[in-house]
């Protein structure tokens, strides 16, 4: 498995932007599709972004298309997530996830960063 650790959470206004990244420890983080799930106060986890192994795919949730990008750098082990034009209901805990093929469920990842918080002020 692989080692996550997730960097760039704070406290933002509406409007403006944040760059979460995600560093993997291994030498096999290539080979691996990684997500971005989040889970605000009393809800559940729900997934935001995915992108393959080689960043040649990504999937989004709808209510973050447009808004948000996911990229990787294999080079340095590590994935982004670049959220522009935040809203208050952005607010939640942050993980991003890797797993043997792109996917949108939770379920199909095996491994999990600890999270970071965002918080977007209205």
């Amino acid at each position: 498995q692989v080692q996550l650790v997730e960097s760039g959470g704070g406290l933002v206004q509406a409007g403006g932007s944040l760059r979460l990244s995600c560093a993997a420890s291994g030498r096999t983080f290539s080979m691996y599709a990684m997500g971005w799930f989040r889970q605000a106060p009393g809800k559940e986890r729900e997934f935001v972004a995915a992108i393959s192994w080689n960043g040649g795919r990504t999937y989004y949730a709808d209510s973050v298309k447009g808004r948000f990008t996911i990229s990787r750098d294999n080079a340095k082990n590590t994935v982004y997530l670049q959220m522009n034009s935040l809203k208050p209901e952005d607010t939640a805990v942050y993980y991003c996830a890797a797993g043997p093929y792109i996917a949108t469920v939770e379920e199909d990842f095996g491994s999990w960063g600890q999270g970071t918080q965002v918080t977007v002020s209205s």
